[in-house]
């Protein structure tokens, strides 16, 4: 995949900390994590993420935060956009974040 065919992010090396956190501070975000958790990609589509009641400008809003902090990666395909998740760069800078984050979200086990 080339340069072009992503929207602009980070270079791994330039992923800050307390922007990825700030990014991660806010619940729709931390909802968006979540899901893509998994390792696939996402279509923007609010429906398909859980997000339906939203509206498209805000989830649009709240990826482009995620993005520009280094979270997530956009690919660009015509018209679509396909979002996922930095794993691997961030556990590289900063291991074992990712999995706090995933494990703190879950639901409490009763």
């Amino acid at each position: 995949m080339t340069d072009d065919e992503r929207l602009p992010q980070p270079a791994t090396t330039e992923i800050d900390l307390v922007t990825v956190l700030h990014a991660l501070g806010d619940p729709v975000r931390i909802r968006l994590l979540t899901s893509y958790a998994d390792g696939a990609e996402h279509s923007c589509d609010p429906r398909h993420l859980g997000l339906d009641h939203l509206h498209k400008s805000t989830v649009s809003h709240h990826m482009r935060v995620l993005r520009e902090a280094g979270v997530t990666t956009t690919r660009v395909a015509g018209r679509n956009r396909y979002v996922s998740l930095r794993r691997t760069d961030l556990d590289a800078r900063f291991p074992g974040l990712l999995d706090a984050l995933l494990t703190a979200t879950r639901p409490a086990a009763d």
